[in-house]
């Protein structure tokens, strides 16, 4: 890909992005919208600034567990609804991190601990504001207030990867003026890219020809993007039920569920946004980084494959077809069973048969050879005992 759009191959190489839910909601440890669902006034939200005490680590930790899980980029909730910023706003208003109790800048954090790392920094930012009362009486002048918001992050903070903008579904009525708004992120950080969420009703819909990237939140993503230039694709999902840290929030899904959802993005030329919600002080909850931490070592033991990978075109029976270069197919298939002590032994065969002639087949885990029942059928056999990493992956050299 060439011209303007290189941005779009680069993400799309990204693969798997690390999203992070911090906020003054962090406190309450009820979740991102607690301060609208629990009908918190003013008065006794704003007052949680003074309680807002990020440790100095924070962002060293965060960066480092995302690279571990194999996470090419972090996207972080610069203001999330609830107006408060985790930047300097520069005197459009105190409402922000440097005047709250952590006393800095924690996006310069973040973005500092990302560039040593060699992770990619993504800004969210909220269209709704619940603290700016212009958002409601003066929409006009709210729009010069975001704007201005948002030029701060793309003048201050260096090549950034790109804006992930959340609350057009609120009331896309309105005129947002977002020729205006991705105009000018054009000009500060042409190689960014932009991303609208369209929310949960409206997955995989664009509705400006500036956008980069649909979205499918919470649900898995399709092949079948807008036409008329280059589009990305993105799937954004959380371990349990909410965005920001709920510490009585444990409805997490499974692993097999969440690598499962990673596969199916791959092979559907789609990211994948994983979300974490850091507690009040900054430190990770400890089962999502052992979650993550699980992830990275599924990926690593399949020699990073995901990374370079798209949809492939081949019908097939029991397994996630994706292409890598040239003739080489991956072919991810569940194991349900393994050979244990459990079931005597005993392992379920699962027969792989895919729509193109194999030439070569081998077990991407090991480089073992997988033996063929047919010119297009395998019999994907469980892993060897002690190991069960769920999805096995074949590497099949195939002839078109």
């Amino acid at each position: 890909m060439s011209g303007n759009y290189e941005r779009i191959e680069k993400f799309d190489k990204l693969g798997f992005g690390m999203f992070v839910h911090f906020g003054l909601y962090s406190i309450l440890e009820r979740g991102e919208w607690v301060k609208l669902r629990h009908g918190i006034p003013d008065e006794k939200y704003i007052p949680l600034t003074k309680r807002f005490k990020v440790k100095k680590t924070w962002a060293r930790e965060l960066v480092s567990l995302a690279k571990r899980a194999g996470c090419k980029y972090i996207t972080l909730t610069t203001r999330h609804h609830d107006g408060f910023s985790l930047y300097d706003t520069q005197g459009l208003n105190d409402y922000d991190a440097p005047h709250s109790a952590a006393g800095r800048d924690l996006v310069r954090e973040f973005v500092d601990e990302c560039n040593k790392a060699g992770i990619v920094p993504f800004f969210y930012h909220t269209l709704i504001d619940w603290y700016n009362t212009d958002s409601k009486e003066n929409f006009p002048k709210y729009i010069d207030y975001l704007v201005k918001s948002v030029e701060i992050l793309c003048k201050n903070y260096g090549k950034i990867g790109g804006l992930w903008f959340d609350g057009h579904w609120d009331n896309p009525s309105l005129d947002w003026q977002f020729d205006r708004l991705y105009g000018m992120i054009r000009k500060y950080q042409p190689d960014a890219m932009i991303i609208n969420n369209t929310g949960m009703t409206n997955v995989g819909t664009i509705g400006h020809p500036e956008i980069d990237s649909v979205t499918f939140e919470r649900g898995r993503p399709t092949v079948n993007l807008p036409t008329g230039r280059p589009v990305s694709s993105e799937m954004c999902q959380v371990f349990a039920d909410t965005w920001g840290y709920a510490k009585y929030d444990i409805n997490y899904k499974s692993l097999q569920t969440i690598i499962g959802d990673l596969l199916v993005c791959r092979a559907h030329n789609s990211n994948f946004l994983l979300n974490i919600g850091p507690t009040k002080n900054g430190s990770v909850r400890l089962m999502d980084r052992a979650m993550m931490l699980e992830i990275g070592k599924w990926i690593r033991y399949n020699k990073n494959f995901i990374y370079d990978v798209k949809y492939s075109p081949i019908p097939s029976e029991n397994a996630i077809m994706l292409k890598g270069g040239g003739n080489t197919v991956y072919a991810v298939t569940f194991m349900q069973s393994r050979k244990s002590l459990l079931n005597e032994g005993k392992s379920t065969i699962v027969t792989v048969k895919i729509g193109a002639k194999i030439k070569k087949a081998v077990w991407l885990d090991n480089g073992q050879p997988i033996t063929l029942t047919d010119s297009n059928t395998y019999d994907s056999d469980s892993f060897p005992y002690g190991t069960n990493m769920m999805y096995r992956v074949a590497k099949l050299e195939i002839e078109y």
